[in-house]
């Protein structure tokens, strides 16, 4: 048996996904969630096969859903009217459905993942997954701590540490932890507003207090929170570019 759950904010949207999904004999719906972190909490209680995800909801986008999960199921998004992400999706050969969603699509859909989601490793879904949140800005970072998941707005975060396979968040709330790379913030963050001044940091333009020179080129930087980082040679040129030093 085929497990399936369904996370989608709109009642008509779940309906939809059920009703297209009574057929499939060999296919049992383990929940219907109304938003992220209901869904999260299914997911990690019924371990689906595959699931129906909407990305915009409400407390918690799809893809940040995604990202406090501990293990990547198959995903079949389903979406409004999205120019960027429909071509995001496209590009990644990630499956997705448009609201409103019609049958034959549906079962196209579903015939994709039934003929692959055998041999479609997870890790192969979370790299297709990530690589379309990396054209995207920004706004907030999503962080789980055991049971508790906390959402930050890049607004307060002072600045990023790399820290083995982890990023430290540093905010004026205090530190988090994220497993995530540093090229992903890099590539994700306002460029007008986040720097990669050193290969352990990527800083907050508005954050910095003070710039002083070090050895062999390099720099070492005083945030408004006391705080410093380093600076490397490349950096420093990188920072150049953007507060005009």
């Amino acid at each position: 048996m085929i497990k399936t759950i369904i996370v989608d904010d709109e009642p008509l949207a779940r309906m939809v996904i059920a009703e297209y999904l009574q057929p499939y004999s060999d296919i049992e719906i383990s929940a219907e969630c109304g938003d992220g972190f209901e869904g999260a909490k299914m997911i990690q209680q019924h371990r689906p096969d595959l699931i129906f995800l909407d990305i915009q909801m409400p407390k918690l986008t799809g893809f940040e859903m995604l990202e406090i999960l501990d293990e990547m199921p198959n995903v079949i998004f389903t979406t409004a009217f999205d120019e960027f992400a429909i071509k995001a999706f496209e590009k990644n050969a990630i499956d997705y459905l448009l609201k409103p969603i019609s049958k034959t699509r549906f079962e196209q859909a579903l015939a994709k993942f039934r003929n692959n989601f055998q041999c479609t490793p997870t890790k192969e879904i979370a790299a297709k997954v990530e690589a379309i949140r990396e054209e995207e800005v920004l706004e907030r970072i999503v962080v789980k701590n055991g049971t508790q998941i906390k959402i930050i707005p890049v607004q307060q975060v002072v600045f990023l540490e790399a820290y083995d396979d982890y990023v430290k968040i540093h905010t004026k709330d205090g530190m988090f932890l994220k497993n995530k790379t540093m090229a992903s913030f890099e590539k994700q963050l306002d460029p007008k507003q986040f720097v990669r001044v050193h290969r352990s940091y990527i800083a907050k333009v508005d954050q910095l207090a003070k710039i002083e020179p070090m050895e062999k080129e390099s720099y070492i930087a005083t945030l408004l929170t006391g705080e410093k980082i380093n600076i490397s040679k490349s950096g420093y040129a990188r920072l150049k570019q953007i507060i005009g030093l």
